[in-house]
């Protein structure tokens, strides 16, 4: 697959080969649908928890006589049918993380560039330098038409960075952390040439 390489200006510099074996696959979204699942399992934090009957703050006097009343035993306002007693089996804090192998992971970052290939939302760009001004960058930006997009370089250069992280809607990221649910959620994702060769490397 060849496309052209441009410029933050717009103007052209040439063209690039891309792998077919990456950026040529036919997507599936049964296996994007897996990895970015088990992508936000792992990003979950699981610290939701609720007072369990041991936890709440109650008296723990009996309240009421056993016999006499004409209704059930109790012993305890601590118990789960009582308002405010404590949760029967609530969430506790756990890990939502779940294992995916490294091959199917690799496959997804695979399949992913390829439905930003295939969508025609794929674009090359020389390098992504910046002298670190984000009124520069953002002209730039505006002028190629990105509104959601995710730029990744084989090492970030500083300035870009800096002058990137007050753009909204426009994300940096270095080529060791190209992810699936990064790439899929921007309308446009951006390599530099440098991060071309630095995914290829990764996945071949």
């Amino acid at each position: 697959m060849k496309l052209d390489v441009i410029n933050l200006d717009g103007s052209k510099a040439g063209s690039v080969d891309l792998g077919d074996e990456i950026f040529g696959l036919e997507p599936r979204a049964d296996i994007l649908h897996r990895v970015v699942r088990w992508q936000r399992n792992k990003a979950q934090q699981g610290t939701h928890k609720v007072l369990t009957r041991s936890e709440v703050s109650y008296s723990t006097k009996k309240i009421y006589r056993q016999k006499g009343t004409g209704g059930a035993r109790h012993g305890s306002k601590k118990a789960p049918i009582f308002r405010h007693g404590g949760i029967y089996k609530g969430p506790t804090p756990r890990s939502h993380a779940h294992d995916l192998p490294k091959k199917f992971r690799k496959l997804g970052l695979m399949h992913a560039l390829s439905a930003k290939a295939k969508e025609g939302s794929l674009v090359i760009i020389d390098t992504a330098e910046a002298d670190g001004k984000t009124s520069t960058l953002a002209k730039q930006v505006k002028n190629l038409g990105w509104k959601r997009a995710l730029v990744i370089d084989g090492a970030v250069n500083e300035g870009f960075a800096k002058a990137a992280a007050n753009i909204a809607g426009l994300d940096v990221l270095p080529s060791i952390g190209a992810n699936v649910y990064d790439i899929l959620k921007r309308d446009t994702l951006v390599i530099t040439k440098a991060g071309v060769e630095a995914l290829e490397a990764r996945l071949k």
